[in-house]
């Protein structure tokens, strides 16, 4: 269900499982969960196989589950989520068709998300008496301003590239979004790290600034003593 591959400085992540538009199902998600933090790259492309990057949680599955069952869903994607979102490594989401429900999930929790102008966009859990619960709720006000957020969640509707682009869920637009991870990959892996972990971080204003200090002032050591 899970491709993993790594060439130089990139680890690409495939969701192979076209014929179900790379619906994840329990133990894709820990496939996924497992094939991101095992990555020894600097950068992760993640993309989907076929027409679509992913369409979130498979429904034949979560229509089997009772309550304690779709907790357990809820927390699986949600770990594989912060994964993502915790990797070492910059996760880069190459999103070409579409993204649904968790599969935007998990898109959201890539450090960067690019689309090609065939990629869309939707919550539609709504539609089926769902929500997503991969993280959603939490991660999409952050990303899109809470208006945003709440008119793609509640209406459920499908967001094209363009749209995407223009309310900040995505930065670029492009043809090949491996390009951009091929761009992110050229740069100093451990500035890259550095960066992400001072981009993610959620302490005090105070307390990230210090952080950022000690963060530069261990680069600029390291890179003067390779020039020593």
């Amino acid at each position: 269900m899970i491709e993993s591959t790594a060439d130089g400085r990139i680890t690409t992540v495939t969701l192979a499982r076209p014929e179900r538009r790379n619906a994840l199902t329990p133990a894709g998600l820990d496939e996924l969960r497992a094939a991101v933090t095992d990555a020894a790259t600097p950068v992760v492309s993640l993309r989907g196989a076929g027409e679509a990057f992913c369409a979130g949680a498979d429904l034949n599955v979560v229509d089997e589950l009772d309550g304690d069952g779709a907790a357990a869903l809820a927390r699986r994607g949600q770990r594989t989520a912060t994964a993502i979102a915790e990797s070492d490594s910059v996760v880069v989401a190459g999103v070409d068709g579409a993204a649904r429900g968790g599969g935007m999930e998990l898109a959201l929790a890539c450090d960067l998300r690019v689309a090609t102008p065939a990629a869309t966009f939707a919550e539609p859990g709504v539609e089926f008496g769902l929500f997503g619960a991969w993280g959603g709720t939490v991660r999409l006000p952050r990303i899109v301003d809470e208006g945003e957020a709440m008119d793609l969640a509640l209406s459920g509707r499908v967001v094209d590239a363009a749209e995407a682009r223009e309310m900040g869920l995505v930065s670029r637009v492009v043809e090949e979004p491996l390009a951009v991870a091929e761009e992110v990959a050229g740069n100093d892996p451990a500035a890259l790290a550095a960066v992400k972990e001072r981009l993610r971080d959620d302490a005090d204003t105070g307390t990230r600034e210090e952080r950022e200090v000690a963060a530069f002032a261990d680069l600029a050591s390291n890179r003067r003593s390779r020039k020593g």
